[in-house]
């Protein structure tokens, strides 16, 4: 459900390459688009849901920040 007045969310795709400290992970968008620095989102973290490097995982990018996104699903 999103509000009146906001945008939806642009949804990417994904590989781990890197696994950093506090839940954080750089990720290789498909597509050629590069690395981005990427965090866990809450519900994740609440029912504790590993993502560990090559996993493919679907993120929430930033509006603001491109090279920043939240991992949403781990598929």
């Amino acid at each position: 459900m999103t509000k009146e007045g906001r945008k939806e969310k642009e949804i990417k795709t994904g590989v781990v390459v890197e696994a950093l400290p506090n839940a954080t992970f750089r990720v290789d968008v498909e597509g050629g688009e590069g690395l981005v620095f990427a965090h866990l989102s809450g519900k994740m973290r609440m029912y504790r849901i590993k993502v560990l490097v090559g996993d493919k995982v679907k993120m929430e990018m930033d509006d603001y920040d491109s090279a920043k996104g939240r991992i949403i699903q781990r598929m």
